[in-house]
């Protein structure tokens, strides 16, 4: 994706109020928030280096977001009244949208943002559901999900996936998250620290390549009826890959576990969002899953390898030829170094490859080999995912999915 020419810019922002270098956000999340679509932009905006406040609109902090995530945020939206951001951003998702849209304290902060010239974005359901309610955008552009831009009253430019109009940013799904968290990085720091955010990242490449997986000893996976996966999660796992792993495969109807390996359910990832788990690791170490997905993330990989508990799983899980597959670092820390990967054709985050002893594949942004699936980074999650979904249900499945999220799943 190219995101210097991605966004279709009506009023060049030039009548942004000034803000200060230290960058300040709001995102205000609520039951029912796209867990992808809050995660990502949160995610993104730290790396830029923007103080982002993660403002939950419910009575408190922990919401359960629209496919089960459990995200506990930095402080009621009450807490924001009197602050000022230099953006407010908000996530799509349903009934996520009409929450935020009933929110008495973020419509009063979301219409100082508009009155005082400074940023206001949304995306997917957002736009139409709070912001048009709001008032907040006569005379502006915008774009939504395909399923709401019926109800946009200007439909001039629905069918770009971004629409920057003077202070308003809208998208229209969580395929196009990261395009729209990038978008905002462009505005807030310029084009020139693009690539020091989305680099590390591993997005997918502008030239429209085919998202499906290098494959190697293709074989069937052999599953239950419906796949039980076990996600599990640490302090400093990369929050971004674990919500896109567990989203998308809950969208495809598989039973995900989500354990934490550490004492308590809820942990820190790798840029402070913090996640609730369905459970502890040792509450599930018995249990037998057709899938175990290992997240990236530093220094969450070398915590989730410290774990003797999961390494048994995993030990297990190949042993009996049963399916696992790690995203980012995980591949190289975890697999590798557990012998997970011998005679295994294999990637990992680019930072990482030194480690992988076969670098046939290293290439690749997704590589099945058998039982085992690995995959590159955040920018690849989707990919890594949707190609899990192939192999477990169909390639017509993962191809419905990518549609309704917007991601070209080639």
């Amino acid at each position: 994706m190219d995101i210097h020419t991605m966004a279709t810019k009506i009023n060049p922002a030039t009548e942004l109020a000034p803000a200060e270098n230290k960058k300040k956000v709001l995102v205000p999340v609520a039951n029912g928030t796209e867990e992808m679509e809050a995660v990502i932009v949160i995610n993104v905006l730290r790396r830029a280096g923007a103080t982002v406040t993660v403002a939950s609109v419910e009575e408190g902090m922990q919401i359960a977001a629209s496919r089960g995530v459990n995200i506990v945020a930095d402080c009621l939206i009450s807490e924001c009244e009197e602050q000022e951001y230099d953006l407010v951003a908000l996530p799509g998702g349903m009934p996520g949208a009409e929450r935020l849209r009933d929110s008495k304290a973020l419509k009063s902060i979301a219409e100082k943002q508009v009155k005082a010239k400074r940023m206001i974005a949304a995306i997917c359901a957002a736009p139409v559901v709070a912001l048009q309610a709001w008032g907040l955008l006569k005379g502006l552009h915008a774009t939504c999900h395909p399923s709401f831009t019926g109800k946009l009253e200007d439909k001039a430019a629905v069918e770009s996936r971004i629409v920057r109009d003077s202070i308003l940013t809208t998208s229209r799904a969580p395929g196009t998250a990261f395009e729209f968290a990038l978008a905002l990085v462009e505005q807030l720091y310029g084009p020139e620290n693009l690539p020091t955010v989305s680099g590390p990242m591993v997005l997918p490449p502008d030239d429209g390549t085919d998202a499906r997986a290098l494959k190697f000893n293709d074989q069937e996976w052999s599953t239950s009826s419906t796949p039980q996966v076990l996600v599990p999660i640490v302090n400093g796992s990369e929050e971004t890959e674990v919500v896109i792993i567990v989203d998308i495969l809950r969208r495809a109807g598989a039973k995900v576990v989500v354990a934490s390996v550490e004492s308590e359910a809820t942990i820190k990832a790798a840029r402070n969002v913090q996640l609730v788990a369905d459970t502890l690791i040792s509450e599930v170490a018995n249990t037998k899953f057709d899938l175990v997905v290992l997240p990236g993330g530093m220094p969450g990989a070398d915590r989730l390898q410290k774990s003797k508990e999961l390494m048994r799983i995993l030990q297990e899980q190949a042993e009996e030829g049963r399916i696992y597959g790690a995203i980012c670092a995980a591949p190289a820390v975890i697999l590798e170094s557990s012998g997970l990967l011998h005679g295994k054709k294999a990637t990992c985050h680019p930072t990482f490859s030194s480690k992988l002893k076969d670098q046939t594949a290293m290439e690749g942004r997704v590589v099945i080999d058998g039982p085992v699936i690995t995959s590159r980074g955040p920018g690849t999650a989707m990919e890594f995912t949707l190609n899990i979904v192939e192999k477990l249900y169909s390639r017509v499945k993962a191809q419905e999915i990518a549609e309704a999220m917007l991601f070209d799943y080639l």
